[in-house]
C-alpha cells in the first residue's frame, strides 16, 4: 500500500503574483500605444471620390477628410495639395490643420501643409502625399 506524499504543495510568492499582474497590466498599455491607430484609424479612399469644394479648404490651413484618409490643404492661393491624413509616428488620425501646419492630436506632431514634411516630431517621416484632383470648384482624389 503506498501513501500519497505528505509534502506541502509550494504557492507562488506574492511578489511572483505581482510581478506577473504588473508585466499583464504593461502588455495592455502598449498594446493600446501600438501603431495600428486604434479608434483613431483613418480610412482609405477610392480613386474619384469627391472630397469637396475648393471653397472648403482655407488658405494657409487645410481640411481633413477623415473617411477617405486624406487632409488636403491649400498652402497658398489656388494651391492644393493633399496628404495621407495618418501620422507617421503612430499611426493616429491627424487633427487639426490652420497656421501652416497639420497637428496630430496623439503626440503633436507636426507636418508642413506646403509638402508633408516634419516641422516638429516626435514623427521622424512626412506624410505621404496623395493624389488629388481640381476641376473648376470640386476636389476629388486621383
Amino acid at each position: 500500500m503506498t501513501s500519497a506524499s505528505s509534502q506541502p504543495v509550494a504557492n507562488p510568492a506574492r511578489r511572483t503574483v505581482m510581478a506577473a499582474a504588473g508585466a499583464a497590466g504593461l502588455t495592455v498599455a502598449l498594446a493600446a500605444c501600438g501603431s495600428d491607430g486604434g479608434s483613431d484609424a483613418v480610412g482609405s479612399g477610392a480613386a474619384g471620390t469627391t472630397l469637396g469644394k475648393t471653397s472648403d479648404i482655407p488658405e494657409g490651413g487645410g481640411k481633413i477628410f477623415k473617411a477617405e484618409g486624406v487632409v488636403v490643404t491649400q498652402p497658398s492661393a489656388g494651391t492644393y495639395k493633399a496628404f495621407s491624413a495618418k501620422c507617421t509616428h503612430q499611426g493616429c488620425a491627424v487633427g487639426s490643420v490652420s497656421d501652416g501646419v497639420i497637428v496630430c492630436p496623439c503626440h503633436n506632431s507636426r507636418f508642413s501643409v506646403e509638402d508633408g514634411s516634419v516641422k516638429q516630431g516626435p514623427a521622424t517621416q512626412g506624410l505621404p502625399a496623395k493624389k488629388i484632383k481640381v476641376s473648376g470648384d470640386s476636389i476629388e482624389l486621383a
